[in-house]
């Protein structure tokens, strides 16, 4: 299967070339057959939106890219103060591709939009020469023919998922295999085949990181897949400032451990079946061989909250989301301030993956 794709990978560079070569502006300049039209919106005028007879239905008439409301624009009272800026640490010096794994799911961890990540999937597709069966760009799904694998006894199929990745910009791809067994019309929650999932998660996974920088943009899976962020800074009717992620509780879990380090907690002590972790806010001292530049935006030379402890609880709310909280072990060391809690849940909400 490997080959099969290096052999069209090839072939595909190679087309190309000979379009580069042939003077495209034939097809693309301004003159040509398919000119750009993307900065055409900049010579719009505004219009008045559409009158419909009086009586008739308007239901269908709706923006086609709505505004969504900002959820994370939480005001304190009294006196405002700009707040230092957050630091950047979130997918700092990450890759744009990462497989991550839990348990006997494994997923692509992709550093674009889901709307650039359906073209580059299709187009991995295209150039392996894998046909395609089912195309769902609302659910973010495309669903592969029946192969032939080499050495496998049955024929094979893939389901591809795409999702809005937790952090705003990122995405989530998936790999779903079936055998062609039982009534295979009726997709299995697990692989039927792990090594094969694997396999092709790997193949698409590289495909997309070589060519990630120019990946195209498709406006349609972008709207449906996202509509809705899975990562928000609230604050509850009884004052708190909480978490809330769209991920099952076992994932948030596990991604919650990866992002206290990141954002320079350190785990003292963790009780799963409570859902708390017990935590030391390491502050600033924790950057020190970051150097000079991390510590331009630190505002101040004193950490106030370095070395205090506290409890991060995360929460199920059904199967899908949770909610996460922190608040201080100690109650001699006072409460902590409105704005140093929504300073940490911040810093803590940009490493969650």
């Amino acid at each position: 299967m490997t080959e099969r794709i290096g052999v069209f990978m090839r072939a595909l560079v190679a087309a190309t070339l000979v379009l580069s070569a042939s003077g495209c502006s034939y097809l693309f300049g301004e003159e040509g057959m398919f000119p750009d039209t993307s900065e055409d919106y900049k010579r719009a005028r505004e219009q008045a939106p559409i009158q419909l007879p009086e009586g008739k239905d308007d239901s269908a008439l709706q923006e086609i890219y709505p505004i969504p409301p900002v959820r994370d624009n939480l005001i304190l009272d009294g006196e405002f103060e700009v707040p230092r800026p957050t630091p950047l640490v979130a997918g700092a010096g990450e890759d744009v591709v990462r497989i991550q794994s839990l348990g006997d799911e494994s997923w692509a961890l992709i550093a674009i939009a889901p709307g650039q990540l359906w073209p580059q999937v299709r187009s991995f597709l295209a150039a392996a020469g894998i046909p395609v069966a089912r195309v769902d760009a609302q659910a973010g799904i495309i669903d592969s023919d029946w192969l032939e694998l080499e050495g496998q006894a049955m024929a094979s199929r893939f389901r591809f998922r795409i999702e809005q990745g937790v952090q705003r910009g990122s995405s989530e791809l998936h790999v779903l295999q079936m055998d062609q067994a039982g009534d295979g019309v009726t997709w299995p929650s697990l692989s039927d085949n792990i090594a094969q999932e694997g396999e092709m998660l790997r193949a698409v996974a590289q495909f997309i990181a070589n060519s990630a920088d120019s990946a195209p943009v498709s406006m349609i899976a972008d709207r449906a897949m996202s509509a809705e962020g899975k990562i928000s800074l609230e604050e509850a009717d009884a004052g708190y400032t909480f978490i809330r992620v769209g991920l099952p509780f076992t994932r948030a879990w596990a991604a919650l451990a990866k992002a206290l380090e990141d954002s320079r907690f350190e785990i003292t002590d963790r009780d799963r079946s409570e859902g708390t972790y017990f935590v030391r806010y390491l502050g600033e001292q924790a950057e020190e061989e970051q150097g000079w530049f991390s510590r331009l935006f630190s505002g101040s030379d004193d950490d106030t909250l370095a070395n205090r402890e506290f409890l991060v609880t995360v929460a199920a709310e059904g199967e899908r989301a949770v909610t996460v909280r922190l608040a201080p072990l100690d109650d001699a060391a006072g409460p902590l301030e409105k704005r140093d809690e929504q300073e940490l849940l911040a810093l803590l909400k940009g490493n969650i993956n």
